[in-house]
């Protein structure tokens, strides 16, 4: 058991580190990024796993103890900390400040391309300037955040119209308040589970959970919030306030939709159906405002060029590619990414209704893996999700993924950016040895 002193310097350490990489480390300066964040990594592992909660058996305790208020309020602490920092490992919070400025003025956000408004009038009635879109990483493309986040985005804007550091704060506030409302949630959860309310820092305490989510603003956080709400609520029979807390984070992000099947299975063909309907009901509802048959287009040709044109730190599509160039002598990109997306909602199906024997949690962690394992595309803060899922489970694969994804930033440190590919072999051999050795011993 770690003791008072030793802990108070873990806490102290941490913050400096968490503040370096927040204000002075950028994306391209890989070496130190990787050097502090491996740091953290080690700290985080030895004080959770050296305390005797996280040394004995994780499984089902017949008495759970209390939570560890002092690390639980580090958890929170760390993340106060990035309040007023910009972003530096991700560009993506200023399509959310573009998004934000055109709802905040009236503009419906999914009907307008940033390169063919930028200098017009709209765009000067926005406040969008040409130093703005020069950050934008996709000015080509319509937007592809679903309403409750562009509602978060417009809010922001019209709490801080001409700030840009002030739109980052106002955007931060509500990642904040979801991170500490979900570690509350996990506890509850957990508790109610009978598992040890303390897992819960297998999440809140994690490096990568802290500076994506937080520190980078990826709204994943606000998903991960609603779709915990939904589960307490599921455990309650309070059917209806999930399904609209569900609808709440699909409409954060559109990835929940792909739990359906798993909580179909779990509640009941005909309180899962219902379940499903009302969740629907509910995300179309958020629609609404800005519906036309344009959203409907501009939204599908965007998430269908992401699957089939983007691709970043991919694993199994790589393989795929590089089969493609020997075959074919080109990247077959459309083909092998819609091809995979078959295979994805496949087993997704399979797993949600032919594993037996198999929690609802493992389950799930199973569907969002093989997501991942089929993307073109896996962006750090998208194993997130898999570390609070992991939480109610045995594994911890998930874990050494976030210790070692920020491998991918090595891609940023040249223009034009150049990815090394035997990084990214490391990177997934490495997790991929981890979980068979899991399923092993989880099978004996």
């Amino acid at each position: 058991m770690t003791t008072g002193p030793v802990r108070f310097v873990w806490l102290i350490g941490s913050a400096v580190l968490y503040w370096l990489l927040a204000y002075t480390v950028s994306r391209q300066q890989f070496a130190t990024l990787f050097g502090l964040l491996t740091v953290l990594f080690a700290g985080y592992g030895w004080m959770l796993f050296s305390t005797n909660r996280f040394a004995e058996n994780t499984g089902l305790r017949s008495e759970t103890p209390k939570p560890d208020t002092f690390l639980f309020s580090a958890a929170i602490l760390f993340r106060v900390l990035l309040l007023f920092s910009v972003p530096q490992l991700s560009d993506d919070v200023y399509r959310f400040i573009w998004d934000g400025r055109l709802l905040a003025h009236g503009f419906n956000p999914y009907l307008y391309l940033p390169s063919r408004i930028v200098g017009t009038d709209i765009a000067t009635m926005a406040g969008l300037d040409q130093s703005l879109f020069q950050h934008l990483n996709s000015p080509a493309y319509f937007t592809v955040y679903p309403p409750a986040n562009q509602a978060l985005f417009g809010l922001a804007a019209l709490l801080s119209p001409n700030s840009l550091l002030g739109t980052i704060v106002w955007l931060r506030m509500p990642i904040l308040l979801s991170e500490a409302g979900t570690l509350w949630l996990m506890t509850r959860l957990l508790r109610r589970f009978g598992y040890d309310p303390n897992r819960a820092l297998l999440y809140g305490l994690n490096p990568l959970v802290v500076l994506e989510l937080t520190g980078n603003l990826h709204f994943e956080a606000v998903m991960i919030f609603f779709t915990a709400l939904a589960i307490w609520w599921l455990t309650r029979q309070r059917d209806r306030a999930s399904s609209g807390a569900l609808a709440l984070s699909v409409g954060t992000k559109l990835l929940p939709l792909i739990a359906l099947p798993t909580l179909v299975r779990k509640l009941g063909w005909k309180r899962g159906v219902i379940y499903s309907v009302l969740t629907g009901v509910f995300t179309l509802v958020q629609f609404l405002p800005f519906a036309s048959w344009e959203l409907a287009q501009n939204m599908a040709s965007s998430v269908n060029l992401y699957f089939q044109k983007f691709e970043f730190n991919a694993s199994v599509y790589y393989v795929l590619r590089a089969v493609g160039y020997w075959v074919w002598g080109y990247n077959a990109i459309g083909f092998i990414g819609f091809w995979l997306s078959i295979i994805t909602a496949g087993c997704i199906f399979w797993i949600s209704f032919r594993w037996r024997n198999v929690s609802v949690p493992s389950r799930i962690l199973a569907i969002l893996t093989l997501y991942l394992a089929f993307a073109t595309t896996v962006h750090p803060w998208y194993i997130t999700t898999l570390v609070a899922v992991s939480v109610f489970t045995r594994f911890r694969y998930p874990l050494v993924w976030s210790a070692l994804i920020p491998l991918s930033y090595f891609t940023y440190q040249t223009m034009p950016y150049q990815e090394n590919l035997w990084l990214t072999a490391l990177e997934y051999g490495i997790v991929g040895t981890v979980l068979l050795v899991e399923i092993g011993l989880r099978r004996r």
